[in-house]
């Protein structure tokens, strides 16, 4: 019967698990073991678990489990498993099914701690890495290889908001063989179609939209039951990158109100978006749904809306972007995204600071980039503190 619902009903109903007592609100179980009634049972249960059967926090837990249900039917895969943080399901979906000699073929324009995942810590274990224009099919099929075991990219880029073509990608890599693995925080999963355009492997940071009121670390790999019991489950279990049952509780609450959020957010994102464009201190206006946006066609294609996230290019480099920053009232300075407080970012010198200036300039993260993650705040509102700020430039 939960097939036939809509994602709206899965966010609030899916993978509920009640005890005896009958609780409205989903059970935290904040314990870290599990006892057996005996020691053949314990023996039993390490070697193999039922779905209501655990062992360990670190293996599982049936608050998480909710959770873990609950976003796999949203997300349309048939599981999924929770970690610690947006960055441990990244490099616990990646470092789970790579090894020595293997090779990665990944878009370039990424998160800065996802550049640091495949730059420094795949290779450093002798992964071979790959990186392309995203955007550029052509550049994918002349990357990716008969030996090439995965790609990654981020469906809409992190801060300058590139769309990649996900279904494009997943017939160019699966034709290899290769898996495809899509950070798809960007898009979120209220908006998401990842799995039927192809994507194996779906991770998100539910820190971010998730949670969406600045609460908690958390973070998600979704996938077939093959990938995630028997490649990431190993892995993520044993090095300990296991989401706490508090947090997982949070994400529950969050995703009650996901789509409510996301839909109002992207409203206002798209409403600011067009009322920007063109304004005189700005030299790029980014948003997925604008006209003037290079991969209009294929957002709207894959994507329900436009997301929660505009960038904006002022003139004057840094000086002019922290000035802006500076005369902000109501949208506040953090590196966050998400939330429902709208949360301004200058990538250049936070997330994407690492980079040298000539990588910077190669992804279009100018000194003059800032990153705005709307919020539920009145769209009238933030636009008027937008307009104000600029002034000030």
């Amino acid at each position: 019967m939960t097939k036939d619902w809509s994602p709206r009903t899965k966010s609030v109903h899916s993978g509920t698990r009640r005890s005896q007592y009958g609780e409205m609100s989903e059970a935290i179980f904040l314990t870290q073991g599990f006892v057996y009634d005996s020691p053949e049972q314990a023996e039993a249960r390490f070697i193999e678990s039922g779905p209501e059967e655990f062992i360990y926090a670190r293996y599982g837990n049936p608050t998480v489990r909710m959770f873990e249900d609950r976003i796999a039917a949203i997300e349309g895969t048939e599981d999924a498993f929770a970690t610690a943080s947006g960055m441990a399901a990244v490099s616990g979906a990646l470092t789970s099914m790579l090894k020595a000699g293997d090779h990665v073929v990944s878009a370039k324009a990424l998160f800065g701690s996802c550049l640091y995942i495949l730059e420094d810590v795949l290779t450093r274990y002798g992964v071979e890495v790959t990186f392309v224009d995203g955007t550029d099919l052509a550049a994918w099929k002349a990357a990716v290889r008969d030996d090439t075991k995965a790609v990654f990219l981020e469906s809409v880029s992190n801060p300058t908001l590139e769309v990649i073509d996900v279904k494009g990608v997943a017939e160019i890599a699966h034709a290899k063989g290769a898996l495809v693995v899509v950070d798809n925080v960007f898009a979120t999963p209220a908006f998401s179609k990842a799995a039927e355009l192809g994507a194996d492997v779906i991770v998100y940071s539910a820190t971010k939209h998730i949670d969406g009121q600045g609460r908690c670390l958390g973070g998600v790999i979704c996938g077939t039951k093959e990938f995630i019991r028997k490649t990431a489950e190993p892995y993520l279990k044993h090095t300990g990158g296991a989401l706490s049952p508090f947090n997982a509780w949070v994400m529950l609450k969050g995703l009650e109100t996901l789509h409510l959020r996301c839909n109002a957010q992207a409203e206002s994102a798209l409403f600011i978006a067009e009322a920007l464009e063109g304004h005189n201190k700005l030299d790029r206006t980014l948003y997925p749904y604008l006209n003037s946006h290079p991969q209009q066609s294929v957002a709207k294609e894959q994507m329900g809306a436009g997301g929660t996230v505009i960038s904006l290019d002022i003139q004057g480099g840094k000086d002019a972007a922290f000035r802006f920053l500076n005369a902000l009232g109501i949208i506040l300075i953090s590196n966050n995204l998400g939330d429902s407080k709208s949360i301004v970012t200058h990538p250049a010198t936070t997330t994407h600071q690492r980079l040298s200036d000539e990588k910077r300039a190669e992804l279009g993260i100018t000194d003059g980039l800032v990153r705005i993650s709307i919020g539920l705040e009145d769209k009238s509102d933030l636009l008027a503190d937008i307009r104000t700020a600029l002034d000030a430039v």
